[in-house]
């Protein structure tokens, strides 16, 4: 089973340094679909919160090392934990909240929020508390982002679902 969860893991780093490509040649539509968003939270759902947390702190940082892209500091940097918290989270979620189809949205959805705090506080002690305000946070974490949280919110449980009727989920 950790073999599986290795590769699969694996699998999703690699995704994290793909899908920015499909979006990198406008910045813009980068930071509203979110790519790398998607497979760390399915490595989450799928390997549990240690690979998630693992795949989401290494995926912005190994991006910037291979392609130089997200700028480390501060954006690569807060992004390392943000998707670190969004794969520890939905790994926990997922594994103390009931496997019904409707658990699936609601631990995404606190997971996507959680990590979206995480982002927060990461910003905040990267650029010092001046440096980051209230109206930043929501814009960033929010409002510029609502392409990308509905596409994670229709896109991930679309594929979970589908993995479970295929009995390809991992931890059932």
């Amino acid at each position: 089973m950790n073999l599986k969860k290795l590769t699969v893991s694996a699998l999703m780093l690699a995704l994290c340094m793909v899908l920015p490509f499909l979006t990198g040649q406008i910045p813009q539509i980068g930071s509203m679909l979110l790519p790398m968003h998607l497979p760390v939270l399915l490595c989450g759902f799928l390997c549990g919160w240690p690979y998630g947390l693992a795949v989401g702190f290494i995926a912005p940082l190994l991006r910037f090392a291979m392609f130089g892209m997200p700028p480390i500091f501060p954006t690569g940097m807060a992004m390392a934990f943000e998707l670190a918290a969004y794969g520890a989270f939905t790994g926990v979620f997922y594994q103390l909240l009931p496997k019904k189809t409707g658990m699936l949205f609601v631990s995404l959805i606190l997971a996507m929020a959680a990590g979206r705090v995480v982002w927060g506080i990461a910003e905040c002690f990267l650029l010092g508390l001046g440096g980051f305000t209230w109206a930043a946070f929501v814009s960033g974490a929010f409002l510029n982002a609502i392409p990308g949280i509905i596409l994670q919110i229709v896109l991930i449980p679309a594929i979970l679902i589908a993995l479970r009727k295929g009995n390809l989920m991992l931890d059932e």
